[in-house]
């Protein structure tokens, strides 16, 4: 009897070309995600310090807000990829409604606890007196955008399980266009200031919503799959979430930590740190596009049953993530001094952001390890180990942080500490990728 041949692994070119096949487009999308606060800051920057200054406090807590509730992307795409690697279309776009139920559910939920409660978080971060009502203005209107947000993160997570990034990288392109259309019309042609920033943000994410609706919507009824809210279907999806959501807390309460310890060096100090904390954001999801790669990629592996896939593409993702950080890091150096003058004429603001520039460039290839190796293992759905791994980053970093302004350091110290805390989370993240034990074969882990 003879045996049936073995089937042929996939080499390193055929996942070169999966992952640049999903990693360019999710590239496009993500950085008009923080491409939206960068051309906020932008505009506002120009208005005033002191605008600048509370655009970086409300700017922190809406993207915590939101952020905290990114398992709804990451979470579906997992699940979605999986079914798609076991050839079950309905159930993969099924799951992904359950998904768009329950962001909507917490999109309410979220402006119902932040429009009457406003001025107190503000207060919370420090804010100077000049800064503090900029901040609650800018925070009151966007957050009325938030179930937008959401269900713009739990569509883009089913597209990227079904191994489509191009469509959300359509949207997200649209989208920039009209927020920057937008904000520069409301805050200088209509002369709304801060306020008008924020409206333009709100209008441009609804639309963004509408079109990704549509798009579900359609290949929802294409494949069969029920449009109907289920409860047990939502509650499952929260509850896979749950680690993930502990996950992102742990880390938006690392940025957090740092906008509130920036906030108390000073307003130079806080609006240095808000335009740092946008190009942060800008490299960290361009890496990011990788793993999103990833997660797509290893959970449709790891759905097919082919866990030597999974490995490879690990691997290879890995190689990619240090290079395309060492290429970051490099550009950030060169054009730092070109940079700076975009988001604001202050000659303090850009003599405190300098030198925690060069800190942010030597952190990329790191940061290229971490992003990646994150991907994989929610693309495995490991969250409870992300989980822990970021609580114990997060007890790291607290007390190291938290000494900065103790001990008389500025903005350049305190991201070292940022440094310090990517670097513990490359540490946990390889040792999981080393040990083999996020590799779980099948339609649902």
């Amino acid at each position: 009897m003879t045996q049936a041949p073995a089937r042929r692994r996939p080499g390193r070119r055929q996942h070169d070309r999966e992952i640049v096949a999903l990693a360019v487009p999710a590239f496009g999308a993500l950085v008009a995600e923080p491409l939206f606060l960068m051309t906020d800051t932008a505009i506002v920057g120009h208005l005033g310090t002191a605008q600048l200054a509370g655009l970086g406090i409300a700017s922190a807590l809406l993207m915590t807000a939101v952020s905290v509730f990114v398992f709804l992307a990451y979470a579906t795409t997992a699940a979605v990829a999986r079914r798609v690697g076991a050839g079950d279309l309905q159930a993969a776009i099924r799951q992904g409604m359950d998904g768009i139920w329950l962001a909507l559910l917490l999109g309410a939920a979220v402006v119902a606890v932040a429009l009457p409660t406003a001025p107190h978080l503000v207060d919370l971060f420090g804010a100077s007196d000049a800064a503090a009502p900029y901040a609650t203005t800018y925070l009151r209107i966007s957050v009325l955008g938030i179930p937008a947000m959401l269900v713009v993160l739990a569509a883009t997570g089913v597209l990227r399980g079904l191994q489509d990034t191009k469509t959300p990288l359509y949207v997200a392109v649209a989208g920039f266009i009209a927020n920057g259309a937008l904000n520069a019309g409301l805050v200088y042609g209509a002369d709304l200031g801060i306020a008008g920033s924020a409206w333009g943000t709100v209008i441009a994410q609804c639309g963004m919503a509408a079109v990704y609706l549509g798009v579900v919507l359609r290949g929802a009824r294409k494949h069969g799959a029920s449009l109907r809210p289920d409860a047990a279907g939502i509650r499952a999806s929260a509850q896979a979430g749950v680690p993930l959501l502990v996950r992102t807390l742990s880390l938006r309460a690392i940025l957090m930590i740092a906008t509130a310890i920036a906030a108390r060096l000073g307003d130079a100090d806080i609006a240095a740190h808000q335009i740092i904390l946008s190009l942060w954001s800008l490299l960290a999801f361009a890496l990011d596009a990788i793993a999103i790669a990833g997660q797509a990629i290893i959970g449709r592996y790891l759905g097919a049953g082919d866990a030597q896939g999974a490995r490879d593409a690990c691997r290879r993702m890995v190689e990619w993530g240090i290079a395309v950080g060492i290429v970051l890091g490099a550009l950030v150096v060169i054009t730092r001094a070109a940079f700076l003058p975009l988001f604001t004429s202050d000659p303090a603001v850009k003599d405190v952001a300098l030198p925690a520039l060069v800190i942010v460039a030597l952190s990329q290839p790191i940061s290229g390890i971490v992003f990646i190796l994150d991907g994989v293992l929610m693309g495995a759905g490991d969250g409870s180990y992300l989980a822990w791994a970021m609580l114990l980053t997060l007890a790291v970093f607290t007390p190291v942080a938290l000494l900065v302004p103790v001990l008389g350091g500025g903005l350049t110290a305190l991201w070292a500490t940022m440094t310090l805390m990517m670097t513990v989370r490359m540490l946990t993240l390889w040792l999981r990728a080393r040990s083999g034990r996020w590799i779980v074969t099948g339609a649902t882990r």
